[in-house]
């Protein structure tokens, strides 16, 4: 298994070279930050009003918090609320602040072969994916969504046999690529789905369940930790897309005209 610290390096070695001065900050976040084009949408101002250069490495949120925990990066911004609270708690992270929100979608091919479309209880059509003949492509990298996924199979007392549950290790689009190609379901967040919808085919088939709700979170690594973070620069980043110019930056990235992520910092 490769440790958090390597995993950083071996990211950052496509990381673009820094002009003479520029300050870093590192941030470690989840793919479907960087795969839904968020990232590259929002970051430019913040970089230059502050001229810091953000070097983003996307992961699940489970790697994520780990560099965090390691002090390989500055700041962590992922959608693991539980998670988020223990690193929190343990006196890994300082500041934690809500961001934003989307939810979580159960896509498959259009042919329906389990009969669950139109549901809105994510859990009744796990039940009947498992009894189905189905396959199901789950994250299995302790991500956000992979941690998600792996509640509603608890809370459904069932899951499908070996034969029919594929573990990826892999990111939210190439699970989505590699679901369309087994013509396979698996658990997406919107984001990425849409991103992924036209060159993949699979349909959203569940949504709108209360337990599929999906919040980001943004916390700095404890500068009392890792002394050496830029703990100034996570603080800039944090207070800004909290900020009202942040907030409305989220809000404004609308590829194809469709709102993918929601501003939580109340007004």
């Amino acid at each position: 298994m490769i440790k958090a610290s390597t995993l950083a390096f071996m990211l950052c070695l496509a990381c673009p070279p820094l002009l003479a001065g520029e300050p870093v900050l590192r941030l470690s976040t989840t793919t479907s930050t960087d795969n839904s084009g968020l990232l590259a949408w929002l970051l430019p101002p913040f970089e230059a009003k502050t001229g810091h250069k953000v070097h983003v490495i996307a992961v699940g949120s489970g790697k994520a918090l780990e560099l965090a925990k390691n002090g390989d990066v500055d700041l962590t911004l992922v959608h693991a609320r539980a998670a988020e609270d223990r690193f929190v708690a343990e006196g890994h992270g300082v500041g934690r602040r809500d961001v934003m929100y989307n939810d979580f979608v159960l896509a498959c091919p259009p042919s329906d072969k389990a009969d669950i479309k139109g549901g809105s209880d994510i859990v009744a059509a796990l039940r009947k994916l498992a009894s189905s003949e189905v396959r199901f492509v789950s994250r299995g990298d302790n991500s956000g969504t992979d941690q998600m996924e792996k509640s509603y199979w608890k809370i459904a007392g069932v899951r499908p046999p070996s034969a029919r549950y594929l573990s990826a290790g892999l990111g939210m689009g190439e699970v989505l690529s590699m679901a369309a190609e087994l013509q396979a379901c698996t658990l997406s967040d919107r984001a990425t789905y849409a991103t992924y919808k036209d060159r993949t085919g699979l349909a959203i088939l569940v949504q709108g369940d209360p337990r599929m709700f999906n919040p980001y979170g943004i916390i700095a690594v404890n500068p009392a930790r890792h002394p050496g973070i830029n703990a100034q620069g996570a603080r800039q980043l944090i207070e800004w897309i909290t900020s009202a110019e942040g907030q409305a930056r989220i809000a404004a990235f609308r590829p194809n005209g469709q709102q993918l992520f929601f501003p939580s910092v109340q007004k």
